[in-house]
C-alpha cells in the first residue's frame, strides 16, 4: 500500500447511492416517458412501436457495452432511432428534453446511502475526492449528484458518457488522475463492482477498496476468486478509519 494517499475515487451507483426500483417496470416507464416528451414536441411516432424499438436498441447496447467497454450515449442511440423514423435533424433541445423525461423515472429510485455524507465529510479536506461513473448519460449522473447533495465534496465527477470509455478500461482512470494531478500510487478506488471498479484500479496500478453491502451479484460472484481488492468494507462508515491507517502505513 502507498505511503502517501492523496486522492480517493468513488463509484456512484451501489456505492454512494442505492437503487430501489424494479428494473423492468422502470425501463417500461422510461421508454413511455421518452415517447410522451417527443410527442409533446410535435414528433409523430407510433405509440406501440416506438417504445418497443427504442427499448430494444437500449437493451442490445447494454449487452454490447459490457464486453467492448465503449460508451455510446443514450442521446446517440435515440438520435439514431429517430433518424430511422424520418427525423434525422431533431433539435438537440428536443432530444435532451426527452432524455430528461426518460431519466426522471429512474432518478426517483436512486437514494443516498445513509452513511455517505458523514463519510465524505470526514474525508473532505484530507484527500482529493472524485467520482468515476459508468453511465450512458452525463446529465443523468450530474442530476443524481445534485439530488443527493454530493457535489460540494468532490473535485471531479467524471462519467463514461463524457469520456467515451467505460470502466475497467484504463483510459477513464488515467483521465481522472490527470485531471486530479495525482499518480496511481497516490490513489485508491472505492466501488462495488469487481469487474469494473476493482479490476479497473488494478489495471492502472491504483489501490482498491471493495464495498460489499450491495455487491452480492452474479457478475461479482463469477470473478470473486480472481479479482482481489486491497481491502473490503461492508459500509461507507468503515472507510475513513481504514484510509487513516492506510496513509500511515
Amino acid at each position: 500500500m502507498p505511503g502517501l494517499l492523496r486522492a480517493v475515487f468513488f463509484d456512484l451507483g451501489n456505492t454512494l447511492l442505492y437503487y430501489d426500483g424494479v428494473a423492468a417496470d422502470v425501463f417500461e416507464q422510461s421508454t413511455a416517458a421518452t415517447l410522451a416528451a417527443l410527442t409533446d414536441a410535435g414528433l409523430r411516432l407510433d405509440e406501440a412501436e416506438f417504445p418497443a424499438v427504442f427499448g430494444s436498441r437500449l437493451k442490445e447496447y447494454h449487452v454490447v457495452r459490457e464486453t467492448e467497454f465503449i460508451e455510446t450515449t443514450t442521446r446517440a442511440i435515440l438520435a439514431d432511432v429517430l433518424t430511422k423514423y424520418g427525423y434525422p435533424d431533431t433539435p438537440d433541445e428536443v432530444i435532451r428534453a426527452a432524455l430528461a423525461a426518460m431519466y426522471a423515472q429512474s432518478q426517483a429510485h436512486w437514494h443516498l446511502e445513509a452513511d455517505a455524507h458523514a463519510m465524505l465529510a470526514a474525508l473532505h479536506g484530507r484527500y482529493q475526492l472524485a467520482i468515476i461513473s459508468n453511465a450512458a448519460d452525463n446529465d443523468d449522473v450530474q442530476k443524481l449528484v445534485d439530488k443527493a447533495n454530493l457535489r460540494p465534496y468532490f473535485d471531479l465527477i467524471l462519467t463514461s458518457a463524457a469520456v467515451g470509455i467505460r470502466k475497467p478500461q484504463p483510459q477513464i482512470f488515467y483521465e481522472a488522475m490527470i485531471r486530479m494531478d495525482v499518480r496511481p500510487e497516490e490513489s485508491v478506488m472505492v466501488g462495488d463492482t469487481l469487474g469494473a471498479d476493482i479490476l479497473g484500479a488494478l489495471n492502472v496500478g491504483m489501490s482498491s477498496v471493495w464495498i460489499t453491502r450491495r455487491a452480492n451479484t452474479a457478475e461479482n460472484r463469477e470473478v470473486q476468486d480472481v479479482i482481489v481488492p486491497d481491502a473490503a468494507i461492508a459500509t461507507l462508515a468503515e472507510l475513513p478509519p481504514l484510509l487513516a491507517g492506510w496513509k500511515a502505513s
